[in-house]
Parts: structure tokens; sequence; C-alpha cells
């Protein structure tokens, strides 16, 4: 058997970014072949992630990427099963270079970005060797490319929230505008983007609370109008108060600084997955029965 060595294991540390114990034992059962070794360590890393797969993860960031002439940007959700693995250095690097490459290739199939070359092998590898060494999940759960004519503008809550503004302004107005939607969270940015079925569902709620009133039928009408206009501010862009000065609309400063949005995506980490609920009492209840 040959003598595995200490240099031999920082070696294939250095090439696959995994554990000293990890590498070690890989070159024990390769009998100290360094490419036989990495490739076991690989073959590994791919097991390890199919049987990750089955965990959920709703914790993560939000990598985003614009180019330095503004015009091509992309933002990128990235789920973990911990916070504590989401502030990892490896992992917030991860993210930020899968955002570079999805505004870089005009790209926002998960299937495609994650075929594409990086440092260390395909997106889809270096997710598993991440997998390997973080012992979490990872998975890219959506996508999001921007190319303007305007300029686009990005910001970050934390990494928890991230937002793109495609504008036809200044950038100073569009961090404004990213900053007020990550704040009020508005779902697209003019009425006419709304969806009709949830105009429909909202006009329909809004008729059966109004005609409790017992009011006649016009007046029933007219509440409804006005309560699905108050909607319809609420949750486009162009309707909600400035959160800089409520006394203006959105479209009222648009206006007034002469700009324009064209769209915009926001991405809150884990918005729509179910997290579960660990109860750590009963765990330690359970061991300690054992």
């Amino acid at each position: 058997m040959a003598d595995i060595t200490a240099s031999m294991v920082k070696e294939l540390r250095e090439r696959t970014g995994l554990g000293m114990m990890e590498c070690k034992k890989a070159l024990t059962e390769t009998d100290g072949e360094m490419t036989a070794a990495e490739d076991l360590l690989r073959i590994k890393s791919g097991a390890k992630a199919s049987k990750a797969a089955s965990r959920g993860g709703s914790e993560g960031l939000i990598g985003a990427f614009i180019s330095a002439d503004g015009k091509t940007g992309a933002l990128v959700e990235v789920n973990c099963e911990t916070d504590f693995v989401s502030k990892n250095e490896e992992f917030m690097a991860f993210a930020k270079a899968v955002a570079q490459l999805a505004a870089e290739n005009n790209c926002t199939d998960i299937a495609v970005l994650s075929a594409m070359p990086m440092t260390g092998g395909t997106v889809d590898e270096v997710r598993q060797a991440l997998i390997m060494k973080l012992g979490e999940n990872l998975t890219i759960r959506r996508v999001a490319h921007y190319t303007t004519a305007g300029r686009l503008v990005t910001y970050l809550h934390g990494s928890k929230i991230g937002v793109m503004v495609d504008i036809e302004g200044d950038e100073s107005l569009g961090k404004d505008l990213a900053m007020h939607i990550a704040a009020s969270k508005p779902v697209c940015v003019s009425r006419d983007q709304v969806a009709p079925e949830l105009i429909e569902k909202e006009r329909e709620i809004y008729t059966a609370q109004a005609a409790e009133s017992g009011k006649p039928a016009d007046i029933v009408t007219k509440m409804v109008d006005g309560r699905v206009a108050k909607y319809l501010a609420e949750v486009t862009l162009l309707g909600q108060p400035f959160v800089k000065n409520p006394d203006q609309t959105i479209e009222k400063l648009l206006a007034e600084k002469k700009a324009k949005v064209n769209g915009f995506t926001m991405f809150v980490v884990g918005e729509g997955i179910e997290k579960k609920v660990v109860d750590y009492a009963a765990e330690v209840a359970a061991a300690a029965r054992v």
C-alpha cells in the first residue's frame, strides 16, 4: 500500500476543495493514485448530491450581476438548508458566479445554465462538490435575465431580498425605486399587467362583501369599483405612494423625472417554499431516551 503523505492530501484538497479526511480516505482507497482519487471524490460527490436532493432548502441567498455598461444583468436565487451555510464564502461566491454566467449568456433555463462551464467544472459539478463539502442540499431555484437599451440597477437587502430594475432614467432614481420595490413589494409595473383573473377574483370578493351592506345595487357597484381601484394601486408600482414621499405616487415621480420603468424582478429567498419546523426540544428528548 502506498504511503499517503500530507503533501498528497494537500494537493487533492486543492484540486477538489474537499475536507482533509475525505481526501486522505480517497487516496487510501486508490492506493495513492491522485487522478483516481479525484475521480472517486467526484463520484461520491454526485452520490451525496443525489441523497441531499430529497431534502428541502428554504434558506439561501440572491446573487446579482450587472455588466459594466449597465445594459445586461441577472438575478438568481440559490437555496441551501440553513442560514449558516448561506453565509459561507464559497456558497456566496458560487451564487455570484452563476448570476454572472446567466447575464453574460442570456440564460434563464436552469438546465442549460447548470451545464455551462465555470472554474472547477460545469455549474452542476461545482454545485455537487459544494454539496459534498458543505453537507447540505444546494439548488439553483430561479433566474431572471435582462438586456435593456436603458440601464439596469440592482438592490440587495442583505442577501435575502434582491431587486433588479430596468429603467430609462438616472441611476440614483433607479436605486430609490429598487429599494421602494423591496419595501412595498408591487407585483408588476402598471395596471394593464395585472392578470385579469386576479382582478376578477378581487371583484367577486368585494361584491360579496358589499352586498351584505344592504345598499342599493348602483351603490354596491360604485363601492366595488372603488375597492378594485384601490387594490390595483396597492399591487402596481405606478400606483403605490413613494416610500420616501408618501404624498407622491411612483407614477407622478417618474413623470416629474421624465423617466420610465420598463420592468423589474424581485426575488425573496424561500418565497413560496414551505419551511420545515424543527422541534429541537423533542429531538433532544428522543436522543436522551436512546
